[in-house]
């Protein structure tokens, strides 16, 4: 079977086998035997009780029974897909890892992306970190990258992971909230464990908002070693970066789409792969040389920390596309189960102590989750490569093992399966000593500076919106010591941070700044910036009436969905409209069965009846509004400039002849051949940020 690009995919070839069709087939029991009657339980009589001897009714309620399995203690909430690893650049230089070397190789891939606190039940779009987990299914075996979209991490050693987890999951008095940092257990130990300051401005950047998955960035969080064929090793930092740009919801808008469409982020990954638009992903890396492990003014061997791009830039050296959805969301993305220890040869770990904590933490947690020791056996969880072991029994065993001896060293079986031979993987050789001490490197001891790298990196609108999450949580913290120990800690990292959060928590504002401060930047962290990107997928909405000018709809639509766009006419009801000319348009959705927040643009075509009905529409008028409020590209054509002007959009200039586009609002009086493209311009650009909006009421 062949993936999207016509390469030979050997994970679907291996999934065919397990996959079963409902077409042309009969109900059966699990034994095989056809049923008869799936609605009525066998009773004595019509109105007598059911009977012991119903098998398929038994068998029936015992498999719903048990149907659930224990939720991820993190990571609950995911989608996946399938998809491909093509290397573009070898790093044979560095590595013996195949499909790191081998620029002819295509590797099948499955990703898991994921919320991190809250249950399986809960929204997409809450502020929270967001798993980026990579199963390559390599020749050489499995190749689990198990990431965040986040390059850093909350704490720096592993023994933390319970009560940081704790700390942030629901309260245990009243499980209350879900799938929320703003609350005072997060905070309280925000507060006393300043290693987590670095972390805590990612969560409260819009980094922890993404638009779509496809528009997140992953990284591999920790320092990671690349072994070669002559023994050398190299520190490596793993990265994914979207084709579509790294890109945000507003805060308003995320809390309004829980409520609208809780599966967003789901949905917009299923629905992409579906229609073709498949993510895409440049793979890069940092890469250290040995001799440098110390030449840095932080430890390499600390999550809490990146390695500034400026420093050492990122090496874009593959592609990964996602081009396939599960046939079954449990079978496999509920199912497929990563863990970090499973590397290639010429892969292999460091020292971190967060790393190696987790080194245990996976394998232990997919033993319970999953039943048993043989969950590798499920078949999303398979390797491509060939498994040959001596590991027999245990709960849902699928292999027949062949042979009397499940052993090593044996002759009962030749011997076999044979240990070692090329390909095997062998560890970095390091020399490792020192005392027994539960005791943290100095290098290790620097919580701040990151933090305030990040900050310094920030533009204007970014470091409104930190601030104002920062209010947000802490002022959902009803414990005052709480707001003002987070207080004292943001003023290591910036005294004016630290001033206008504590002004509006309720406590006294710092009076000092601190002394140890630095001006440093790193522009790789903002997502400020006037790129433009692709406008693929983006979900444009048309609004209309009866009297719309069906022209404009034409035109611009067929314009926006050639460029990747997928357009949607919104009405007051479903079925059609009547356009001026007398044609009929079909309408997609009924807007009361969605909001502008789950769209990335409106267009309000012409048509002065059209427009003078839209703007008698409440709903029509916020749609525009909460639009404009959210830095939306918004398109008005002739008469549709009214309804911007209903909605209380002013401050931007509307056209009063040729196109003008303003802020992210392009407008015409008519002609829209520039209209067009200046509108998929401001689409691109994704958010107008810097717009003036606090005088519209939405």
């Amino acid at each position: 079977m062949a993936d999207s690009a016509g390469h030979d995919d050997p994970k679907q070839e291996q999934l065919e086998r397990w996959r079963v069709a409902p077409k042309d087939t009969r109900l059966t029991t699990d034994q095989g035997i056809r049923v008869d009657d799936t609605d009525n339980s066998l009773a004595a009589g019509e109105r007598g009780p059911s009977l012991m001897d119903d098998f398929h009714l038994r068998e029936k309620i015992t498999h719903f029974d048990h149907e659930r399995i224990p939720e991820r203690v993190v990571h609950a909430r995911g989608a996946g897909a399938y998809g491909h690893f093509r290397l573009h650049e070898s790093l044979a230089e560095y590595t013996t890892a195949e499909f790191l070397t081998d620029t002819s190789l295509t590797t099948p891939v499955f990703v898991r992306f994921s919320t991190v606190a809250g249950s399986r039940g809960s929204a997409d779009t809450v502020r929270d970190v967001r798993g980026f987990a990579t199963k390559f299914y390599t020749r050489q075996g499995n190749f689990d990258l198990v990431g965040n979209n986040m390059p850093v991490f909350f704490i720096q050693d592993g023994i933390k992971f319970p009560d940081f987890v704790h700390a942030v999951k629901p309260e245990p008095p009243n499980e209350i909230p879900q799938a929320s940092s703003a609350h005072d257990t997060l905070w309280d130990f925000v507060q006393l464990q300043p290693e987590t300051m670095h972390m805590m401005m990612w969560l409260m950047s819009d980094r922890a908002l993404p638009r779509s998955y496809a528009m997140m960035q992953g990284f591999g969080v920790h320092t990671f070693r690349l072994v070669n064929a002559q023994g050398q090793a190299t520190f490596v930092k793993f990265h994914w970066k979207p084709v579509l740009g790294t890109h945000s919801l507003a805060w308003d808008e995320t809390q309004k789409v829980a409520g609208k469409d809780p599966d967003f982020n789901r949905r917009d990954l299923w629905d992409r792969i579906e229609a073709g638009d498949y993510p895409e992903y440049e793979f890069g890396v940092q890469l250290v040389p040995a001799e440098d492990e110390h030449r840095f003014d932080f430890d390499l061997l600390d999550a809490t920390k990146i390695i500034p791009e400026e420093e050492v830039p990122v090496r874009p050296v593959g592609r990964l596309v996602l081009d396939r959805n599960p046939d079954n969301f449990f079978a496999e993305t509920e199912q497929v189960a990563f863990h970090i220890a499973n590397v290639v040869p010429g892969i292999d770990f460091t020292n971190d102590p967060l790393l190696q904590a987790r080194l245990f933490s996976y394998l232990d947690t997919q033993l319970i989750r999953l039943g048993g020791p043989n969950f590798t056996q499920i078949p999303v969880n398979q390797p491509v490569a060939k498994v040959r072991n001596h590991h027999r029994d245990g709960y849902h065993q699928m292999t027949l093992q062949q042979g009397q001896a499940s052993y090593h060293k044996n002759t009962l079986s030749g011997g076999c399966p044979v240990v070692g031979g090329e390909g095997s993987y062998t560890h970095f050789q390091e020399r490792v000593d020192g005392n027994k001490i539960r005791k943290r490197s100095a290098s290790f001891a620097d919580h701040y500076s990151q933090a305030r790298l990040f900050w310094n990196s920030m533009s204007g609108w970014e470091r409104e919106h930190i601030v104002g999450a920062f209010r947000f949580e802490l002022g959902k913290c009803e414990h005052k010591q709480v707001r003002e120990g987070v207080v004292a800690q943001l003023n290591h990292v910036d005294h004016e941070l630290a001033v206008k959060v504590a002004k509006g928590v309720g406590v006294e504002p710092p009076v000092a700044g601190v002394a140890e401060g630095h001006a440093r930047t790193s522009p790789a962290l903002s997502q400020d910036g006037t790129g433009e990107w692709p406008v693929r997928g983006r979900k444009i909405a048309i609004l209309a009436a009866d009297g719309v000018d069906s022209a404009a709809i034409a035109g611009v639509g067929e314009a926006l969905t050639d460029a990747g766009a997928v357009c949607e006419i919104l009405a007051a009801e479903d079925g059609f409209v009547q356009a001026a000319n007398g044609a009929q348009v079909e309408v997609t959705r009924a807007m009361p069965t969605v909001a502008s927040v789950l769209y990335d643009a409106v267009l309000v075509p012409g048509g002065e009846t059209g427009v003078r009905a839209l703007a008698q529409d409440g709903d029509a008028v916020h749609f525009v509004a909460e639009a404009f409020v959210h830095c939306k590209a918004i398109g008005a054509i002739g008469a549709g400039i009214g309804l911007l002007e209903r909605a209380g959009i002013t401050g931007v200039r509307f056209a009063d002849g040729d196109t003008v586009s303003d802020a992210g609002v392009v407008t015409t009086e008519g002609d829209t051949s520039g209209f067009t493209s200046q509108l998929i311009k401001a689409i691109a650009v994704h958010r107008h940020w810097t717009r003036k909006k606090d005088h519209v009421p939405a």
